[in-house]
């Protein structure tokens, strides 16, 4: 009986930690936003203990800092060329192994969000950043490598931190889809350099833009 209860524990515990990271990653949670393990509990009608264990499980992750209690960690801005360039690595490496591995439905779900994110009146920016996020964790999902999929998550955090404050174009968002279709023209092609390439590249562009939006 023990053992159950412990099992079904550590489920409640990763699945609070799923809802907390999704919130995090949604800007829902803010950088340097302060948690109250009361108001969690609330809010996600969680026990004490589940919520306590998905804390520390996501100060593990790098996503929450202890100073007097939780704070969603904030972004090292003197780190951002680190962030990309491991971003631009995971991004590429997910794609050439989804080149290899993707069924074909993935691709036309690919294809489909990119004709979602073509810029027009009715798209917000809040819902742009969702088929973004959507694309690339499809391409991940792709890869069929669990241990690949865990780094991926982990420079998210630090990726779309990094991009919240940036105002992309109508120009920009144009450039960045016609990446995507890149992307997903080589793996259509099971052409695992390209699609590496293309990854890469997209990422690099992006860093482009951003960079200099934030005075380094």
């Amino acid at each position: 009986m023990a053992a159950k209860k412990t099992v079904s524990g550590e489920s409640m515990a990763k699945d609070v930690r799923t809802r907390i990271r999704s919130m995090i990653l949604g800007s829902e949670l803010k950088p340097g936003q302060r948690l109250v393990e009361d108001e969690l509990c609330e809010r996600l009608g969680a026990g004490r203990t589940p919520v306590r264990e998905a804390l520390l499980m996501l100060q593990g992750e790098g996503l929450l800092a202890r100073a007097r209690g939780w704070v969603v960690e904030d972004v090292d801005g003197s780190q951002i060329r680190a962030i990309f360039e491991s971003r631009a690595a995971i991004e590429g490496a997910t794609a050439r192994l989804a080149a290899r591995h993707a069924p074909r439905k993935t691709f036309d779900a690919l294809l489909r969000l990119i004709e979602a994110m073509e810029p027009s009146e009715a798209l917000t920016r809040a819902e742009l950043n969702r088929l973004n996020n959507e694309f690339h964790n499809l391409i991940v999902e792709g890869a069929e490598n669990p241990l690949l999929a865990q780094f991926h998550e982990r420079t998210q955090f630090h990726y779309w931190m990094l991009r919240v404050p940036i105002l992309f174009s109508e120009s920009e968002i144009m450039e960045t889809n016609l990446q995507h279709r890149k992307i997903v023209s080589a793996l259509i092609a099971r052409d695992e350099d390209g699609a590496d390439r293309a990854a890469r590249d997209h990422v690099e562009r992006t860093m482009a833009i951003v960079e200099p939006a934030i005075h380094l």
